[in-house]
């Protein structure tokens, strides 16, 4: 059974057929990778697994359940973890505080407190940091504690939107080794990333989405080698 399945999922803003009829699945242990131009309806996928946006029709189910209806901070504790584009943190909150909202349907303080540090061991960088405001870290480090927020409650799947947008280079390469790390520890991840290359580096397999619609999908590899793909996606090598 897979971690997500999406059947026919069919959103509108208003007038705008913004998803139509899209179609995927995550199984456990797997990177799955969703390319699209901007406007294609990435982010609206994302946002209508995590409860932010009730499709119009189609199913969403996690393991097997239908969670679509259901409100968002439910979704999370059913184990939807979402990342979301632009990081999101709280600027004056300190690294600690963060991560610590990132459990907030946690009652058992030593939990929480075991939690938070998994996460400071993961990230090296945010352990050094615990005590200053999110707002003074780096670009690369605010997307770091974006998804170690998310971690705090062991999502089954990990939703990140866009993880290396306004990041330097050499940032990218640091946050997509965290991605591959993640998911060696066995974290399922929906990946929506501009940087198509990375993304299929990292991925397992990958859909195209165009318009609102899914217009190719298979392994990764074979995606990167399509050349609808590497016109629209990955352009001319260097």
């Amino acid at each position: 059974m897979p971690v997500l399945e999406l059947e026919s999922v069919h959103v509108y803003y208003g007038p705008i057929h913004a998803l139509r009829g899209v179609s995927l699945t995550v199984e456990r242990g797997e990177i799955v990778t969703l390319l699209g131009a901007n406007g294609a309806g990435k982010t609206t996928t994302l946002r209508s697994i995590s409860g932010l946006i009730r499709p119009a029709r189609g199913r969403i189910a996690l393991e097997g359940r239908n969670i679509v209806g259901l409100p968002p901070h439910e979704i999370v504790k059913l184990g939807v973890g979402h990342v979301p584009e632009g990081r999101r943190i709280f600027p004056r909150l300190s690294v600690e505080e963060n991560l610590a909202l990132g459990a907030f349907t946690i009652t058992d303080r030593q939990e929480i407190r075991r939690r938070l540090e998994e996460v400071l061991q993961l990230f090296p960088r945010l352990a050094e940091r615990r005590r200053q405001q999110g707002g003074t870290l780096s670009g690369g480090e605010q997307q770091m504690l974006a998804i170690g927020r998310a971690l705090m409650m062991q999502p089954r799947i990990m939703l990140l939107d866009e993880p290396s947008m306004g990041l330097a280079p050499v940032l990218v390469e640091s946050i997509f080794e965290v991605i591959q790390r993640l998911n060696q520890r066995g974290t399922t991840i929906l990946l929506v990333e501009q940087n198509a290359r990375m993304a299929l580096e990292v991925a397992h397999r990958g859909y195209v989405l165009e318009t609102g619609s899914i217009v190719l999908e298979g392994p990764a590899a074979e995606l990167a080698h399509d050349p609808k793909v590497q016109a629209a996606y990955l352009g001319a090598r260097e």
